[in-house]
């Protein structure tokens, strides 16, 4: 039997506001916060990905954030060797990052997870971006459902909080782990929609949390509006929706 994690995080807990994560994809920290004031009160809580954290301001910008009241997803995806990785979430617990993303394989999740502090960290199982012939690379034979639960099942055993999944396996990882692991689903598109983008396994919003998506990260959908406030606003009110039921 697998330990649930001592920070265990009921979903139900969450406030449904703080559901949605807005990725910061953006080329630099300026444009960032500009963004950021643009959404207003429409979003609370910001993933800053490797795009900014490769520009120069990242950490200027996550203290910004943390300093006006939001929430922060540092999604750094780390893979590297596991003391390498140990010593770089050692680094990053203190920043005030809520959620950090680490590759799933076992002995670097168990290196993050030994340094975490109150820093949840995710792991992430199989891009959104893959599909059938991506996954054929890695081997014959390889089944994104069995690879997910399988990644989901290390971080689990490993002492994460989390993982990255798309909201298409959510649902067999949360029969399999229920409240035990946070699932924050990428991807999110419009209803009917199929992305004329790199993102291939994708749900909607309703979607993804009927399948058991504790939080959504939505980037374009949001960046790219005309207005971005009221793109996330309608993200919001269909949450609200879905949470009210």
């Amino acid at each position: 039997m697998i330990p649930a994690p001592m920070n265990e995080l009921s979903p139900q807990a969450v406030s449904p506001r703080e559901r949605l994560i807005v990725a910061l994809d953006v080329p630099s920290a300026a444009e960032a916060r500009a963004l950021v004031e643009r959404i207003g009160d429409a979003a609370c809580f910001y993933k800053i990905g490797l795009e900014l954290f490769t520009s120069g301001g990242a950490f200027e910008l996550l203290e910004w954030l943390v300093a006006r009241g939001n929430k922060v997803f540092a999604d750094l995806k780390l893979y590297d060797i596991p003391e390498t990785v140990r010593r770089a979430v050692a680094n990053l617990r203190a920043s005030g990052a809520s959620f950090l993303t680490v590759h799933g394989q076992r002995s670097v999740l168990e290196a993050a997870a030994l340094e975490k502090g109150a820093l949840k960290i995710l792991a992430v199982t199989v891009l959104t971006s893959f599909d059938k012939s991506d996954l054929a690379e890695m081997g014959p034979g390889v089944d994104v459902g069995a690879l997910v639960l399988g990644r989901a099942r290390h971080a689990l055993e490993a002492g994460c909080d989390g993982v990255i999944s798309s909201g298409l396996e959510a649902p067999a990882i949360k029969a399999e782990f229920g409240r035990r692991l946070l699932v924050v689903t990428p991807g999110i598109r419009a209803a009917g929609n199929r992305p004329a983008d790199d993102q291939k396994r994708t749900v909607d919003v309703a979607q993804a949390f009927a399948n058991g998506a504790d939080y959504i990260v939505v980037g374009r959908p949001v960046r790219d509006a005309a207005d971005p406030r009221a793109a996330a606003a309608a993200i919001q009110a269909t949450i609200g929706s879905v949470f009210a039921r």
